[in-house]
């Protein structure tokens, strides 16, 4: 008898299942880069820094605001169906390119986010200073993106057809209000075929995020009658009543562990400096490592809020005019966590330790948020290089480093997705 098959006797007689076991990787990094075509891909990466490095600057002088992601999304359907991709795009918005295995009812996802965080109208040329770009959104995610276009034309130049078919896939809605709309989508068209996916956002090697922080997005609206500022004075302020309730939720006390956070970023209302409001609005961001905690946090900003409505409207001179508060939830970012056993884990350890990389788990609120509190094995990490000023109109990204990692995604990309080699080994 095999020792495999006495080994899986031997677990059935124990109770467990083969489900219960973790396989490693397909490929290790050093068999990866041991096979004649996807050393041939390396290569190409090694050799084309400057060519991708142009190609990001292109990407990004393409505007994507929030929900206006559809000029730079049809700019990235030629560029992957250049590369010898099936190409189309879903309900969502999202551009998928897929390069069929030898099993294609198996899918690894390799993908990285359209939008950024900046409105319409945003400048978004691109300067050059030395190895460094400079404009909005050229690392967050025109890093990503360009890796994802010169990860897709290695492999087409390689001639190289994995064992799971990869989609390449440029997705909306990753930014902001836009509550991963795109991933949502894609995982949940996709599920009963994906495996592993990896999301490819900025430009870090030395983290790689695997913990996934969960994140609500509420707006709070006041409307009253509103008047003038002299005449009906003593009427209650939607504004005052926003003041007395934020004052009462920044006293709320948050945890170090589990890390949790809150953030009044936007306040919005009024017409005039003489006039009172009928209408104000906050728009607040709370975010935490247990999805408990982040519960306890949005209870508490809804009945601190509330409390600010009660003391303004009780505190005003004319008792006849009420007040009315609305809540609206903008988003929410699901939690999840990625198995020290999985895989896709042990694949991007191995090519860290084949290249010489040292990288943290982390966690984070990213594209893999919505796969990993699916039960679907994700990360998501830099494509490399160096980058600064993340959502400001100074955003920069040097190049330095960059083949380090590409080369980085892609042996963790082929470590899960295998390849059919034809061309044998080094």
């Amino acid at each position: 008898m095999k020792l495999s098959a006495l080994c899986y006797i031997v677990l059935v007689m124990a109770g467990l299942t083969t489900s219960a076991i973790s396989p490693g990787p397909l490929r290790t990094a050093a068999q990866v880069s041991g096979d004649s075509q996807a050393a041939r891909a390396l290569t190409w990466l090694e050799k084309n820094v400057a060519t991708i490095n142009d190609e990001q600057a292109r990407i990004t002088e393409i505007p994507a605001p929030p929900f206006h992601e559809a000029s730079r999304a049809a700019y990235l359907k030629k560029l992957l169906a250049s590369a010898g991709l099936r190409v189309s795009t879903d309900k969502a918005g999202n551009i998928l390119g897929e390069l069929p295995g030898s099993n294609e009812k198996e899918l690894v996802v390799l993908a990285a986010h359209l939008d950024t965080v900046f409105p319409v109208g945003t400048e978004v040329q691109v300067k050059r200073e030395g190895n460094r770009l400079i404009g909005p959104g050229i690392s967050d995610n025109g890093t990503g993106l360009a890796a994802l276009v010169a990860l897709a034309r290695a492999l087409h130049d390689a001639k190289l057809k994995p064992e799971r078919s990869i989609l390449f896939v440029a997705d909306v809605g990753e930014e902001g209000e836009g509550n991963l709309r795109g991933m949502r989508a894609l995982v949940e068209n996709l599920k009963p075929r994906l495996k592993f996916v990896i999301a490819l956002d900025g430009a870090a090697t030395d983290y790689v995020t695997t913990k996934a922080l969960g994140s609500r997005r509420i707006e709070i609206t006041v409307s009253g009658p509103g008047g003038h500022s002299w005449s009906d004075f003593g009427l209650p302020n939607p504004i005052n009543a926003l003041a007395r309730g934020i004052t009462r939720f920044i006293q709320v006390k948050v945890p170090d562990s589990p890390r949790t956070t809150y953030n009044v970023g936007q306040i919005e209302g009024g017409t005039s400096v003489n006039s009172i409001p009928f209408r104000a609005s906050i728009k607040v961001d709370l975010r935490s490592e247990e999805e408990g905690e982040l519960e306890r946090l949005e209870a508490e900003l809804r009945r601190a809020m509330q409390s600010g409505v009660d003391d303004e409207s009780s505190s005003a001179r004319s008792h006849g005019a009420a007040l009315e508060m609305t809540v609206r939830v903008l988003g929410v970012r699901p939690s999840g966590e990625l198995q020290s056993t999985s895989p896709l884990l042990t694949a991007l350890r191995d090519a860290d330790a084949f290249l010489g990389n040292s990288s943290r788990l982390e966690c984070s609120s990213t594209d893999a948020n919505i796969p990993l509190s699916m039960g679907v094995d994700a990360i998501s990490i830099g494509a490399g290089g160096t980058a600064g000023g993340a959502h400001s109109l100074n955003e920069w990204y040097d190049s330095t480093g960059r083949e380090m990692g590409l080369k980085r995604v892609l042996l963790t990309l082929l470590g899960v997705a295998g390849i059919t080699s034809t061309g044998g080994s080094r």
